[in-house]
């Protein structure tokens, strides 16, 4: 476990050049909740992570759906509830609500329900949805936590990327998930699954050094800085509880959480060990491809491919049902 790391000062200069100085003040608060909050307000666009990245995105559709060319929601609305009607889901920690906008387009759900912390997401999502004309969309700003949700009533509950965010996520799962879902009931989530606080191992971080040095100098700039990114320490524990207290705060716990409580259906992994560390603040540089940065990135690709042959994926799609 790493307490402090060089990471940890690269990374507060490179989101005060993002991000500005009013991210960098909003952290300086005892209240967990306000500085996860602030951790996707309205700058957040301004990062380069690895998800950004086309080449990424389509690498993760081949490892999810089979085809770089489905998107994975298409692929488990068809491969699951095809033909299927009158669906309630409900999806926690749904941010700004993109993706349950995007199902709730699908005629199969009568009731998506989007809960979050931040009531500014959530007004976003609502006027987003309300030019789509949807009227099968419920936003609700609640702590899961302390709100009771129906018992035996959704279909599908759904988690993209949130379910990482969440505190004690067995005790989540078993009193609060399970209960509010049908018999048969599917639980969703396209995830990261790996070490608490990021705290991951050595040989994971020696792995990521290896993958940067196969990228070209002048592609290692960090975003809107001048500053090379030629080493990863990884993050430290206490920069990631002051930053986002909630990030990965009991990430390790999910799978194990998982199959106590639910049996599985299908689990698709797709890695992440090195592309999102190795990527990190690097990763506008190859949003629009050339020659060089295809070849780059597919050696990348390679890489990891090699690294998840000998361990488990950090990141995660699954499907997997309420058991009695």
């Amino acid at each position: 476990m790493r307490l402090i790391t060089l990471d940890d000062f690269l990374d507060t200069y490179s989101k005060v050049s993002q991000r500005g100085y009013s991210f960098f003040l909003s952290k300086f608060t005892f209240n967990k909740n306000s500085r996860a909050i602030s951790a996707f307000d309205e700058s957040y666009g301004e990062t380069s992570n690895w998800w950004i990245i086309p080449a990424v995105q389509k690498r993760w559709s081949k490892m999810i759906c089979g085809d770089e060319n489905v998107e994975y929601k298409d692929y488990f609305m068809k491969k699951f509830f095809d033909g299927k009607s009158d669906l309630k889901l409900l999806s926690l920690g749904a941010g700004e609500c993109a993706h349950e906008i995007e199902l709730g387009t699908y005629y199969n759900f009568s009731e998506v329900t989007c809960v979050d912390i931040n009531q500014a997401n959530l007004d976003l999502g609502k006027k987003n949805s309300d030019e789509k004309g949807l009227k099968n969309m419920k936003f609700l700003n609640a702590d899961v936590n302390k709100y009771d949700l129906p018992q035996d009533y959704y279909d599908v509950v759904f988690f993209s990327h949130s379910l990482h965010h969440f505190e004690a996520v067995e005790k989540l799962l078993e009193q609060k998930i399970k209960p509010c879902l049908k018999p048969g009931g599917k639980l969703i989530i396209h995830e990261f699954v790996g070490p608490t606080r990021h705290q991951f191992p050595r040989e994971q971080i020696v792995a990521v050094n290896r993958a940067i040095s196969l990228i070209d100098k002048k592609y290692r700039t960090r975003y809107k800085t001048s500053l090379p990114k030629n080493n990863y320490y990884g993050p430290g524990l206490l920069r990631m509880i002051i930053a986002d207290p909630s990030e990965c705060v009991d990430s390790a716990s999910i799978l194990p959480a998982i199959y106590k409580n639910f049996e599985v259906i299908e689990e698709k992994p797709y890695g992440g060990n090195i592309l999102a560390c190795a990527l990190k603040e690097i990763a506008h540089h190859f949003v629009k491809e050339n020659p060089e940065k295809k070849k780059i990135l597919q050696d990348l690709f390679d890489f990891e491919d090699a690294f998840l042959k000998e361990n488990q994926s950090d990141y995660l799609f699954g499907v997997y049902k309420k058991t009695i």
